[in-house]
């Protein structure tokens, strides 16, 4: 069992970590995920834990952190009137049901091939972040019909394969199909609950092999509530932020630091 003092430093990094992740996630839509998925891969490894299945502790414990990160943020930004919730309630079945399928995906892979999974789809969202255009469109108005059953799941779906809420890919569909930029980031918080929910839900009965002490099922607990207690101090001022601040080049550096944590990730997939 680690000493105080040699946990003394993860503990402080983790409750920074937490803090800039709630405001990350209020601020640019992304998520906080993209930022803990890897934050507890490096602080379980510190610790000596690096089993065939942490990275499915990473995701699933990044995830209960949005259960209630998203819900906190998605009622500030209801305050101001910004929620779309006809988007949100036409798209949240699909995205749920996408969400189980990712849940039950996770489960059954190894840390290496989620490693890779999440280093690819990272550098997808920061291209985005990059060099993604507000006047870029795809049609006037959210998808209905067969491609929202299309859309809808693979959305849930490739958020749990991230350990991420809506926003990092909710925020990017519906600003192409015309949502302004502020309705988007808000209802995408929404879009975060319904994935996390039941996907947390599987994860909680899904014991993962190896897993750092306090684990139940494949949620770390102590992590979870460090890291919760900062967001729930930060996410509110992420949300003033959005409204209140032009994010075109905070986006830029961020997709830059992002590109780097996904290069990384995928190196270490890779065995470097």
């Amino acid at each position: 069992m680690p000493e105080l003092a040699d946990l003394l430093p993860l503990i402080l990094m983790l409750a920074a970590i937490g803090a800039v992740a709630g405001v990350i996630a209020g601020l640019l839509g992304v998520g906080g995920g993209i930022i803990l998925v890897p934050a507890f891969l490096y602080a379980f490894g510190a610790l000596g834990y690096g089993g065939p299945a942490i990275m499915q502790v990473c995701l699933a414990t990044s995830l209960a952190t949005i259960v209630v990160t998203s819900i906190r943020s998605v009622l500030a930004h209801n305050r101001k009137g910004a929620v779309d919730w006809a988007i949100l309630r036409g798209w949240a079945p699909g995205i749920a049901a996408g969400a189980v399928l990712g849940m039950l995906t996770v489960a059954g892979l190894a840390t290496q091939t989620l490693q890779a999974l999440f280093g690819a789809l990272a550098l997808t969202v920061a291209a985005w972040l990059g060099f993604g255009r507000a006047s870029w469109r795809l049609g006037p108005a959210m998808p209905r019909g067969p491609l929202r059953v299309i859309l809808a799941p693979l959305l849930g779906f490739l958020s749990v394969l991230m350990g991420i809420g809506g926003g990092s890919f909710g925020v990017p569909l519906m600003t192409v199909y015309g949502v302004p930029v502020h309705r988007a980031v808000a209802t995408a918080a929404g879009f975060g609950a319904v994935i996390a929910v039941p996907a947390v839900a599987g994860f909680l009965l899904t014991p993962a092999a190896g897993a750092p002490p306090g684990t139940l099922g494949s949620v770390n607990l102590p992590a979870f509530t460090l890291v919760i207690a900062m967001t729930l101090l930060t996410t509110p001022i992420g949300v003033r932020l959005a409204h209140a601040t032009d994010a075109s080049r905070l986006k830029r550096i961020f997709a830059l630091f992002l590109a780097a944590v996904a290069l990384n990730m995928l190196w270490s997939a890779w065995g470097g």
